[in-house]
């Protein structure tokens, strides 16, 4: 269907949608208002809008339709998404400039020198895993969009920051770009990487440990397969709200191989276990969901079990703060930590509601002690 037809078969559908919604405009006519409204604090608001919605049954039509007119007059979805070209969609995070970014900036390096020092006073070593933005991976798909210029910046800054700093960071670019043409390695409608993606990081960060460290125990092999290829629909695709009634105006569903990761027979009965594990990984769900398997991937190639400590939803420098106050750190304290930490996390802002503020103070300002924030010029 192209983008004629597709913009008449939206415009017929509000025509036949129009006299409904005024029919649910004339169910107003019934409503009680509240024996005391309260306008200041949007309670009056509220009462309307539930009215409304229990009188207006085809709300998520209206909803659809609003979002198909956008999308087809302007190219554009929900705040939060960045419609590019060939069915690829983006972050807007990767793209707009960050309201104090510089300064927020500098604190999160900061915080992350500070992170170091922690494991480095434990004897423990940090490998961090900068994830490039998929629109420095994938800038061919982003059309007239282009990233701010502090966007355009990060990946190079955050990495001769943390090189001046002492903290080991593969450049982990170049061998996604070498694999790119092999397979996907980020996914068309989704933030995240495609599990080959996350196998390619991986296999590059444990060549590093291999070549820096001698890990503790024995090699243990690991043997990942793909147990199903299966439709997924990305989280971008919840700021395209066209569905149901406009879904054949989304972007093609990507296709995703779901893999897992198991010992392989005869491998001891303490794998996944309690033993005593000598990496941990810490990041965001780049690491934590198991659609892309990154923890396996680092299993096989590491040829040792791992402690993961990844979380979905709070950005990375809140799971390893986490971590760092946990019994498992405090008790088990592994010989490396693997830092997954996408490159647009480095300017925002992350909930530290549940920190002390003297112990960030503290962590921060050891961190600025050891000059990373002004390495980051």
């Amino acid at each position: 269907m192209n983008r004629p037809i597709k913009t008449l078969y939206v415009a017929l559908f509000a025509l036949l949608l129009l006299p409904v919604s005024v029919l649910a405009l004339s169910k107003l006519g019934g409503y009680s208002m509240p024996a005391q409204p309260s306008v200041l604090d949007g309670g009056l608001a509220k009462s309307i809008e539930h009215h409304y919605d229990e009188n207006f049954p085809l709300k998520q039509a209206g909803i659809n339709l609003w979002a198909a007119v956008e999308y087809l007059a302007f190219g554009e979805g929900r705040s939060g998404l960045v419609i590019g070209e060939d069915g690829w969609l983006y972050s807007d995070e990767e793209f707009d400039p960050v309201v104090d970014g510089q300064s927020q900036l500098r604190d999160n390096l900061a915080l992350i020198r500070g992170v170091q020092r922690q494991l480095e006073e434990r004897d423990i070593q940090l490998l961090l895993a900068i994830v490039p933005a998929k629109t420095r991976l994938y800038p061919e798909h982003t059309g007239s969009h282009r990233p701010s210029a502090l966007q355009r910046s990060l990946y190079p800054r955050f990495h001769r920051a943390v090189r001046n700093a002492g903290i080991a960071a593969p450049d982990l670019l170049a061998p996604l770009q070498a694999a790119k043409d092999e397979a996907p390695m980020f996914l068309r409608t989704d933030t995240h990487w495609t599990p080959d993606g996350a196998d390619v990081t991986a296999k590059a960060l444990s060549e590093v440990v291999r070549s820096a460290m001698q890990l503790r125990g024995e090699p243990q092999q690991f043997i990942t397969e793909t147990v199903e290829t299966r439709t997924h629909q990305g989280d971008l695709t919840r700021f395209l709200p066209l569905a149901p009634l406009f879904e054949s105006l989304m972007p093609q569903a990507d296709r995703l191989q779901q893999r897992e990761t198991h010992a392989a027979e005869g491998g001891g009965d303490d794998l996944f276990g309690d033993s005593d594990l000598p990496v941990t990984l810490v990041g965001t769900s780049y690491s934590a969901n198991p659609a892309w398997n990154f923890a396996g991937a680092l299993r096989e190639h590491l040829q040792r079990d791992l402690a993961n400590h990844a979380e979905e939803g709070g950005g990375p420098l809140v799971p390893m703060l986490k971590y760092l106050q946990s019994e498992d750190f405090e008790n088990n304290p592994p010989q490396l930590v693997i830092w997954e930490f996408p490159e647009r996390y480095l300017p925002m802002t992350s909930d530290f509601t549940d920190f002390d503020p003297q112990w960030l103070a503290a962590l921060k300002d050891d961190g600025e002690h050891q000059g990373l924030a002004a390495a980051s010029h």
